[in-house]
């Protein structure tokens, strides 16, 4: 029997996590299934909550094959699920493909982008349909995010239309998927309000020609943030955030842009739908806010594959090949590490994809 390196990820019922590469069954492709070998995976922080589950990473250690650390008893409620169960790893990635099922030989050879998970490997099969083709010439770590963030940006401004809004505010806007963003509402003509957390995040965006920037750390932030919610008419935003007040206070941005209108003011609150979505959980503290924002309000989460079988099969096909024909412009992701399949178990490594830092973004390179 063939084998191959896959990551798992497993909660031992003692509360421990064990993050390693294991031996298992190299996949063969059935009738209308590829086979890759996976060459680029991107690390996102939604594989995060896979990968380590509720662990306390601070207290990482090397073990044979990758990294252990201990999780704390709240976090093994949190865990129940998924207790002695070795999970594999990866939501998406780029490969060629190197064998293919009755119906899909004629893709030997191309290069394809893929979801779906277990894509931190070195072979992974999928059915045929549900790859993406890329370009010509195109490379693995070009394709290797293709789905996760350019989807969902697709999706936020998909969303805005669908709901009746007509303006958008994004948090966390300097990282890959909000780099995206801009460039899509830029093409789209969708006005939008982009929340960093630094200078220097600011200027990148600005130099994207980003027209709305807010920094959340500056004094006066929440006035900026107004008078943004006033010129863009938003009224619907996309949270990375999650933790924290961030959300309630774009609630409250939103009312008060609502009320400065010429007979917007009501003491019962504007009769205006806000809506914020929470799609991430850069800080997961709890999501604290004050209700100064009228009873016309909605809070609630957004995630990408449930969304998208809302939108229907066309549109999702009409999305992804629009990521095709944009990929080394509107969907370009950027990369600031790039490891191999044992290299992203190392104690420094996980360090350092953990800590979702905007401007670092790591790539598993299995070779």
């Amino acid at each position: 029997m063939t084998t191959m390196r896959q990551l798992q990820s497993t909660i031992t019922p003692e509360g421990e996590l064990i993050l390693a590469l294991a031996e298992v069954p190299e996949p063969e492709a059935g009738p209308g299934e590829i086979k890759l070998r996976i060459e680029a995976a991107p690390i996102n922080p939604s594989d995060i909550g896979l990968l380590t589950g509720a662990a306390d990473v601070s207290q990482v250690s090397a073990v044979a094959g990758g990294i252990s650390a201990p999780v704390p008893a709240a976090g093994m409620r949190a865990m129940a699920a998924r207790v002695g169960q070795s999970m594999p790893c990866g939501n998406e990635g780029a490969g060629i493909i190197v064998a293919a099922g009755a119906g899909a030989e004629h893709l030997i050879g191309r290069r394809a982008a893929i979801i779906g998970g277990a894509t931190y490997a070195d072979f992974r099969v999928v059915k045929a349909d549900d790859a993406l083709l890329l370009p010509d010439g195109a490379t693995a770590e070009q394709g290797a995010s293709c789905f996760v963030n350019p989807l969902t940006a697709l999706g936020f401004v998909e969303t805005m239309r669908a709901e009746g809004h007509s303006a958008i505010i994004h948090t966390a806007a300097a990282s890959n998927l909000g780099q995206m963003l801009v460039k899509i509402c830029a093409a789209d003509g969708v006005p939008l309000v982009n929340i960093v957390r630094s200078a220097e995040q600011a200027a990148l965006l600005a130099g994207l020609g980003a027209t709305h920037i807010i920094d959340s750390t500056a004094p006066d932030f929440m006035a900026n943030l107004i008078a943004a919610c006033k010129q863009t008419g938003a009224t619907l935003a996309f949270d990375a955030i999650g933790g924290g007040q961030l959300a309630g206070q774009i609630l409250t941005a939103m009312e008060a842009a609502i009320n400065a209108r010429p007979g917007g003011y009501s003491r019962y609150g504007s009769e205006v739908l806000k809506q914020v979505y929470i799609y991430g959980g850069l800080d997961i503290a709890p999501t604290v806010f004050n209700r100064g924002f009228g009873m016309a309000w909605a809070m609630g989460g957004w995630l990408l594959f449930p969304r998208m079988r809302v939108f229907g099969p066309e549109k999702f096909a009409a999305l992804k090949q629009r990521v095709a024909a944009e990929l080394t412009t509107t969907f370009a992701s950027h990369y600031s590490h790039r490891v191999s399949l044992a290299g992203m178990v190392t104690p420094e490594a996980v360090a350092g994809w953990y800590a979702r830092r905007t401007g670092q973004k790591y790539l598993v390179m299995p070779d």
